[in-house]
Protein backbone atom coordinates (compact mmCIF):
# COMPACT_ATOMS: atom_id res chain seq x y z
CA UNK A 1 0.00 0.00 0.00
CA UNK A 2 1.22 3.60 -0.99
CA UNK A 3 1.65 6.18 1.40
CA UNK A 4 -0.39 8.23 0.25
CA UNK A 5 -3.22 5.14 -0.21
CA UNK A 6 -2.03 4.78 4.06
CA UNK A 7 -3.49 8.28 4.48
CA UNK A 8 -6.31 8.55 3.21
CA UNK A 9 -7.40 5.45 4.95
CA UNK A 10 -6.27 6.32 8.23
CA UNK A 11 -8.13 9.61 7.79
CA UNK A 12 -10.91 7.96 6.85
CA UNK A 13 -10.94 10.29 3.62
CA UNK A 14 -14.07 10.48 1.07
CA UNK A 15 -13.13 8.30 -1.95
CA UNK A 16 -11.97 9.31 -5.24
CA UNK A 17 -15.30 8.58 -6.77
CA UNK A 18 -17.33 9.98 -3.90
CA UNK A 19 -15.42 13.61 -4.43
CA UNK A 20 -15.97 13.11 -8.76
CA UNK A 21 -19.59 13.54 -8.29
CA UNK A 22 -19.27 16.06 -5.64
CA UNK A 23 -16.95 18.14 -8.17
CA UNK A 24 -19.58 17.94 -10.92
CA UNK A 25 -22.18 19.16 -8.62
CA UNK A 26 -20.15 21.87 -7.57
CA UNK A 27 -19.12 22.49 -11.07
CA UNK A 28 -22.99 22.90 -11.80
CA UNK A 29 -23.67 25.26 -8.61
CA UNK A 30 -20.97 27.51 -9.95
CA UNK A 31 -21.71 28.21 -13.52
CA UNK A 32 -20.00 25.05 -15.04
CA UNK A 33 -16.71 26.43 -13.79
CA UNK A 34 -14.52 26.55 -10.86
CA UNK A 35 -10.78 27.53 -10.45
CA UNK A 36 -7.66 25.19 -9.79
CA UNK A 37 -7.58 23.97 -6.33
CA UNK A 38 -5.02 26.41 -5.02
CA UNK A 39 -4.34 26.99 -1.02
CA UNK A 40 -7.87 30.02 0.20
CA UNK A 41 -9.67 28.87 -2.81
CA UNK A 42 -13.02 29.31 -1.64
CA UNK A 43 -14.31 26.19 -3.71
CA UNK A 44 -11.56 23.82 -1.58
CA UNK A 45 -13.45 24.98 1.76
CA UNK A 46 -17.00 24.38 0.22
CA UNK A 47 -16.24 21.31 -1.26
CA UNK A 48 -14.50 20.25 2.37
CA UNK A 49 -17.99 21.23 3.84
CA UNK A 50 -20.13 19.18 1.39
CA UNK A 51 -18.12 16.12 3.19
CA UNK A 52 -18.15 17.86 6.87
CA UNK A 53 -14.04 16.92 6.51
CA UNK A 54 -12.51 17.71 10.10
CA UNK A 55 -9.64 20.46 10.68
CA UNK A 56 -7.26 17.15 10.43
CA UNK A 57 -8.02 15.78 7.21
CA UNK A 58 -8.59 19.44 5.54
CA UNK A 59 -4.89 20.22 6.88
CA UNK A 60 -3.34 16.64 6.72
CA UNK A 61 0.01 17.00 4.55
CA UNK A 62 1.95 14.90 2.69
CA UNK A 63 5.70 14.83 2.65
CA UNK A 64 8.01 14.03 0.01
CA UNK A 65 11.51 13.73 0.35
CA UNK A 66 14.09 14.96 -2.37
CA UNK A 67 17.42 13.69 -1.61
CA UNK A 68 19.81 15.27 -3.96
CA UNK A 69 18.31 18.94 -2.82
CA UNK A 70 17.99 18.69 0.34
CA UNK A 71 14.55 19.37 0.92
CA UNK A 72 11.08 18.06 1.62
CA UNK A 73 8.28 19.22 -0.12
CA UNK A 74 4.99 19.27 1.28
CA UNK A 75 1.46 19.05 -0.05
CA UNK A 76 -2.31 18.90 0.79
CA UNK A 77 -3.83 15.60 1.27
CA UNK A 78 -7.33 17.27 0.39
CA UNK A 79 -6.13 19.28 -2.38
CA UNK A 80 -3.94 16.62 -3.46
CA UNK A 81 -7.60 14.37 -3.50
CA UNK A 82 -9.27 16.99 -5.50
CA UNK A 83 -7.42 17.08 -8.20
CA UNK A 84 -6.77 13.76 -8.59
CA UNK A 85 -10.42 13.18 -9.07
CA UNK A 86 -11.14 16.28 -10.97
CA UNK A 87 -8.13 14.50 -13.19
CA UNK A 88 -10.18 11.32 -13.56
CA UNK A 89 -13.09 13.38 -14.82
CA UNK A 90 -10.59 15.06 -17.76
CA UNK A 91 -9.43 12.29 -18.64
CA UNK A 92 -13.33 10.47 -19.05
CA UNK A 93 -13.89 13.62 -20.79
CA UNK A 94 -16.40 15.01 -18.21
CA UNK A 95 -14.53 18.20 -17.34
CA UNK A 96 -11.89 20.51 -19.37
CA UNK A 97 -8.42 20.58 -17.74
CA UNK A 98 -7.19 24.28 -16.90
CA UNK A 99 -5.03 24.21 -19.53
CA UNK A 100 -7.63 23.88 -22.20
CA UNK A 101 -10.40 26.04 -20.76
CA UNK A 102 -7.52 28.99 -20.37
CA UNK A 103 -7.14 29.14 -24.38
CA UNK A 104 -11.28 30.12 -24.76
CA UNK A 105 -11.71 32.15 -21.68
CA UNK A 106 -8.20 33.12 -20.28
CA UNK A 107 -8.58 31.70 -17.33
CA UNK A 108 -7.26 28.37 -15.42
CA UNK A 109 -9.89 26.97 -14.53
CA UNK A 110 -11.88 23.46 -14.65
CA UNK A 111 -14.68 23.57 -16.90
CA UNK A 112 -17.85 20.95 -17.87
CA UNK A 113 -18.11 19.22 -21.16
CA UNK A 114 -21.49 18.57 -22.31
CA UNK A 115 -21.36 14.82 -21.04
CA UNK A 116 -20.32 16.38 -17.53
CA UNK A 117 -23.00 18.56 -17.58
CA UNK A 118 -25.36 15.68 -18.52
CA UNK A 119 -23.50 13.60 -15.28
CA UNK A 120 -24.34 16.76 -13.49
CA UNK A 121 -27.71 16.69 -13.79
CA UNK A 122 -28.13 12.87 -13.74
CA UNK A 123 -26.68 13.23 -10.01
CA UNK A 124 -29.24 16.29 -9.30
CA UNK A 125 -32.12 14.90 -10.87
CA UNK A 126 -32.84 17.19 -12.66
CA UNK A 127 -33.92 16.64 -16.58
CA UNK A 128 -32.04 17.08 -19.19
CA UNK A 129 -34.45 19.53 -21.13
CA UNK A 130 -33.67 21.96 -18.65
CA UNK A 131 -30.10 22.52 -20.45
CA UNK A 132 -31.66 24.54 -22.75
CA UNK A 133 -32.50 26.99 -20.06
CA UNK A 134 -29.74 27.25 -17.51
CA UNK A 135 -27.08 29.14 -17.76
CA UNK A 136 -24.34 26.78 -16.94
CA UNK A 137 -21.32 27.23 -19.43
CA UNK A 138 -19.77 23.93 -21.29
CA UNK A 139 -16.21 23.55 -23.03
CA UNK A 140 -18.71 23.26 -26.30
CA UNK A 141 -20.68 25.76 -25.82
CA UNK A 142 -17.60 28.46 -24.80
CA UNK A 143 -16.45 27.54 -28.16
CA UNK A 144 -19.15 28.90 -30.10
CA UNK A 145 -18.63 31.86 -27.90
CA UNK A 146 -15.43 32.82 -28.30
CA UNK A 147 -15.96 32.31 -32.63
CA UNK A 148 -19.03 34.98 -31.86
CA UNK A 149 -16.17 37.15 -30.49
CA UNK A 150 -13.83 37.21 -33.10
CA UNK A 151 -15.53 36.92 -36.20
CA UNK A 152 -15.22 39.98 -38.02
CA UNK A 153 -17.84 42.88 -38.47
CA UNK A 154 -18.93 43.59 -41.70
CA UNK A 155 -21.14 46.02 -43.60
CA UNK A 156 -22.81 43.92 -45.43
CA UNK A 157 -23.45 41.47 -42.80
CA UNK A 158 -26.56 38.98 -43.29
CA UNK A 159 -28.77 38.27 -40.17
CA UNK A 160 -30.64 35.65 -41.66
CA UNK A 161 -29.44 32.17 -41.88
CA UNK A 162 -28.92 30.85 -45.63
CA UNK A 163 -29.90 27.34 -44.93
CA UNK A 164 -32.59 26.52 -42.21
CA UNK A 165 -33.67 22.97 -41.90
CA UNK A 166 -36.77 21.90 -39.54
CA UNK A 167 -34.28 19.17 -38.18
CA UNK A 168 -32.87 20.05 -34.50
CA UNK A 169 -29.77 18.61 -34.80
CA UNK A 170 -26.87 19.09 -31.72
CA UNK A 171 -25.09 21.80 -33.12
CA UNK A 172 -28.16 23.85 -33.32
CA UNK A 173 -28.71 23.69 -29.64
CA UNK A 174 -25.40 23.96 -28.67
CA UNK A 175 -24.93 27.33 -30.72
CA UNK A 176 -28.87 28.71 -29.66
CA UNK A 177 -27.09 28.24 -25.80
CA UNK A 178 -24.25 29.99 -26.86
CA UNK A 179 -26.56 32.84 -28.82
CA UNK A 180 -28.22 33.45 -25.26
CA UNK A 181 -25.09 33.16 -23.02
CA UNK A 182 -23.08 35.30 -25.10
CA UNK A 183 -26.01 38.21 -25.11
CA UNK A 184 -26.09 38.07 -21.31
CA UNK A 185 -23.12 37.87 -20.64
CA UNK A 186 -22.17 40.86 -23.42
CA UNK A 187 -25.05 42.99 -21.80
CA UNK A 188 -23.83 41.89 -18.09
CA UNK A 189 -27.05 40.45 -17.63
CA UNK A 190 -29.23 43.67 -18.04
CA UNK A 191 -31.72 44.80 -19.76
CA UNK A 192 -30.55 47.25 -22.53
CA UNK A 193 -33.64 49.12 -21.83
CA UNK A 194 -34.40 49.47 -18.34
CA UNK A 195 -31.26 48.01 -16.93
CA UNK A 196 -33.00 45.42 -14.79
CA UNK A 197 -30.85 42.86 -13.57
CA UNK A 198 -31.73 40.27 -10.98
CA UNK A 199 -31.66 36.52 -10.60
CA UNK A 200 -33.48 33.99 -9.39
CA UNK A 201 -32.69 33.01 -5.36
CA UNK A 202 -30.85 29.96 -6.51
CA UNK A 203 -28.68 32.03 -8.93
CA UNK A 204 -29.91 29.38 -11.67
CA UNK A 205 -32.02 31.58 -13.73
CA UNK A 206 -31.76 34.75 -15.05
CA UNK A 207 -34.87 37.13 -15.44
CA UNK A 208 -33.39 38.83 -18.65
CA UNK A 209 -33.51 36.80 -22.16
CA UNK A 210 -31.69 37.19 -25.51
CA UNK A 211 -33.38 38.60 -27.92
CA UNK A 212 -33.41 38.22 -31.04
CA UNK A 213 -33.61 41.09 -33.25
CA UNK A 214 -34.36 39.44 -36.71
CA UNK A 215 -36.66 36.80 -35.16
CA UNK A 216 -35.90 32.89 -35.43
CA UNK A 217 -39.64 32.17 -36.86
CA UNK A 218 -37.98 34.74 -40.20
CA UNK A 219 -34.61 32.67 -39.92
CA UNK A 220 -33.13 34.82 -38.33
CA UNK A 221 -29.14 33.89 -36.57
CA UNK A 222 -28.37 33.12 -33.34
CA UNK A 223 -25.87 35.28 -33.55
CA UNK A 224 -24.64 38.27 -31.13
CA UNK A 225 -24.58 41.01 -33.79
CA UNK A 226 -28.69 39.47 -34.33
CA UNK A 227 -29.28 40.05 -30.84
CA UNK A 228 -30.32 42.21 -27.39
CA UNK A 229 -30.24 41.75 -23.63
CA UNK A 230 -34.11 42.50 -22.62
CA UNK A 231 -36.26 42.04 -19.68
CA UNK A 232 -38.91 40.00 -20.06
CA UNK A 233 -41.81 43.04 -20.84
CA UNK A 234 -39.28 44.54 -23.02
CA UNK A 235 -38.43 42.01 -25.18
CA UNK A 236 -42.05 41.70 -25.42
CA UNK A 237 -42.73 45.24 -26.53
CA UNK A 238 -39.52 44.60 -29.25
CA UNK A 239 -40.77 41.65 -30.27
CA UNK A 240 -44.43 42.63 -31.20
CA UNK A 241 -42.94 45.91 -32.44
CA UNK A 242 -44.39 48.53 -29.83
CA UNK A 243 -40.13 50.00 -30.39
CA UNK A 244 -37.34 49.53 -32.55
CA UNK A 245 -33.85 51.28 -32.74
CA UNK A 246 -32.21 53.80 -34.60
CA UNK A 247 -28.99 53.61 -35.85
CA UNK A 248 -27.38 55.24 -33.05
CA UNK A 249 -29.24 52.49 -30.52
CA UNK A 250 -31.69 55.51 -29.31
CA UNK A 251 -35.15 54.07 -29.18
CA UNK A 252 -37.67 54.72 -31.62
CA UNK A 253 -41.25 54.32 -30.01
CA UNK A 254 -44.64 53.58 -31.78
CA UNK A 255 -46.77 56.87 -32.04
CA UNK A 256 -49.78 54.23 -31.88
CA UNK A 257 -48.31 54.33 -27.39
CA UNK A 258 -50.46 57.61 -27.23
CA UNK A 259 -53.98 56.20 -28.62
CA UNK A 260 -53.26 53.35 -25.27
CA UNK A 261 -56.41 53.93 -22.61
CA UNK A 262 -54.56 55.30 -19.56
CA UNK A 263 -55.02 52.42 -17.43
CA UNK A 264 -52.74 50.71 -20.26
CA UNK A 265 -48.44 49.64 -20.00
CA UNK A 266 -48.83 50.90 -16.53
CA UNK A 267 -46.82 48.98 -13.63
CA UNK A 268 -48.96 50.74 -10.50
CA UNK A 269 -47.62 54.80 -10.93
CA UNK A 270 -44.82 53.43 -13.57
CA UNK A 271 -46.07 54.07 -17.28
CA UNK A 272 -44.06 50.82 -18.78
CA UNK A 273 -45.11 51.96 -22.14
CA UNK A 274 -45.15 55.67 -22.43
CA UNK A 275 -41.26 55.50 -20.61
CA UNK A 276 -40.25 54.13 -24.24
CA UNK A 277 -41.91 57.72 -26.02
CA UNK A 278 -39.20 59.72 -24.20
CA UNK A 279 -36.92 61.72 -26.55
CA UNK A 280 -33.06 60.87 -26.92
CA UNK A 281 -33.60 57.04 -24.61
CA UNK A 282 -30.59 55.07 -25.97
CA UNK A 283 -29.95 51.41 -25.10
CA UNK A 284 -26.94 50.04 -23.13
CA UNK A 285 -25.04 48.88 -24.96
CA UNK A 286 -21.69 46.54 -24.62
CA UNK A 287 -18.23 47.17 -23.81
CA UNK A 288 -17.09 45.98 -27.20
CA UNK A 289 -17.77 47.94 -30.12
CA UNK A 290 -17.24 44.70 -33.00
CA UNK A 291 -20.20 43.38 -30.83
CA UNK A 292 -23.15 46.39 -31.32
CA UNK A 293 -26.32 44.84 -32.73
CA UNK A 294 -25.61 45.20 -36.59
CA UNK A 295 -27.59 48.06 -38.28
CA UNK A 296 -28.33 45.73 -41.29
CA UNK A 297 -30.58 43.89 -38.57
CA UNK A 298 -31.71 47.16 -37.00
CA UNK A 299 -32.97 48.34 -40.03
CA UNK A 300 -34.42 45.08 -41.05
CA UNK A 301 -36.99 45.03 -37.42
CA UNK A 302 -37.77 48.67 -38.10
CA UNK A 303 -39.28 48.06 -41.41
CA UNK A 304 -40.80 44.86 -40.87
CA UNK A 305 -41.83 44.53 -37.27
CA UNK A 306 -42.07 48.07 -35.83
CA UNK A 307 -45.53 49.58 -35.84
CA UNK A 308 -45.34 53.45 -36.28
Amino acid sequence: MSYERKMLEDLKMPTRSEVEDILLKSLFNNNGVIKEFGTGEKIVTEIANEFDLSEEQRTACLETIYKKENRVKKSYLWHRLLFRAADSLAKEKLVSRPAQTILLTNKKEWMLTEDGYNRALEILHIPLTQKEVLPIKSYEVQKIVKKFYRQKRTENYNPFEIKKTAKVTRETKLRNRAFKQAVKEAYDFKCAVCGMKIYSPNTLHWEVEAAHIVPHRENGKDDILNGLALCRLHHWAFDVGWFTLEDNFNILASRKIKDLPDDFGKLENYDFMRQLAKENLRISLPKEQDIYPHPNAIKWHRENIFHH
